[in-house]
């Protein structure tokens, strides 16, 4: 599966200060889910920050971690917020979003999440419960997050473009296809 690689397109002070964070915890299993729960249980009213790393792993990190920090600095594949809940003896996740305004993740992201989720034993919903569409302003240069299918930067007017435009498409095969 061809996956889009997102930069950091954030503010650099920002990118600065998260280096200084901790990284996002690797949850690959059902049992680095509990064991990350059990460490964080605020996480399970506030939610968690996630990334997929380039390496295809689903990084956690405490809510109001900076997705650059969960990353390590690193580009990703995939980056927003996730909230666990209980069913039974186990989690699925309630609620799931591509919201990062340090990454401004396209809805496409989805792929590598799905992809980095498999095996954990937790079920997903069918897609993102919140999906949030980011455009560059061809104009001036400005990112902006659409609402309401509203193309017009908040910034200069101008028409926002159809397609994702943050920074330049980078791909990479996740799974060997």
């Amino acid at each position: 599966m061809l996956v889009h690689v997102y930069p950091y397109v954030g503010p650099e002070a920002v990118r600065r200060r998260a280096l200084s964070s901790p990284r996002g915890a690797p949850v690959t299993s059902l049992q680095d889910v509990a064991t990350w729960l059990h460490r964080h249980p605020e996480a399970r009213s506030e939610g968690a920050t996630y990334v997929v790393d380039v390496a295809g792993r689903l990084l956690l990190a405490p809510r109001r971690s900076e997705h650059v920090a969960c990353a390590g600095g690193a580009d990703v594949l995939a980056a927003g917020e996730l909230r666990f809940a209980h069913r039974g003896a186990g989690f699925f996740v309630a609620e799931l979003s591509n919201l990062s305004t340090g990454y401004c993740p396209d809805v496409s992201c989805w792929d590598a999440v799905a992809w980095a989720s498999r095996g954990l034993g937790v079920s997903l919903p069918e897609g993102f419960t919140a999906s949030m569409c980011f455009r560059r302003c061809v104009a001036c240069a400005e990112v902006n997050l659409v609402k309401e299918g509203w193309f017009v930067c908040v910034f200069c007017e101008a028409d926002l473009p159809a397609t994702w435009n943050v920074a330049p498409r980078r791909h990479v095969a996740l799974g060997g296809s």
